[in-house]
């Protein structure tokens, strides 16, 4: 294999990888927070207005993560650094 199918291959497996953990984690992140909310919620409802707003700022923040997984794998896969540096060598 030449070195160019090896860094297309690892950057594949990377990305799988990568996208699969970018996803699962923030998904687990998000279930846990919004469970805690309804607890709270049903522990304290005249507190729902407060306890709302802050699980809506936590989720855009674990949604951010995500969102910041997929930049970077459509970067590795499209636009990748070392490949270009191998290319031109």
């Amino acid at each position: 294999m030449s070195d160019i199918s090896i860094i297309v291959l690892g950057s594949s497996v990377a990305a799988i990888i990568g996208i699969a953990l970018g996803v699962m984690l923030p998904a687990l992140a998000m279930g846990n927070a919004i469970s805690r909310a309804l607890e709270a919620i049903s522990r304290q409802p005249e507190a729902e207005r407060s306890i709302m707003r802050t699980l809506f700022i936590g989720l855009a923040m674990i949604e951010s993560l995500a969102i910041y997984c997929l930049v970077i794998i459509l970067i590795v896969l499209f636009k990748n650094p070392l490949l270009e540096y191998i290319i031109n060598k």
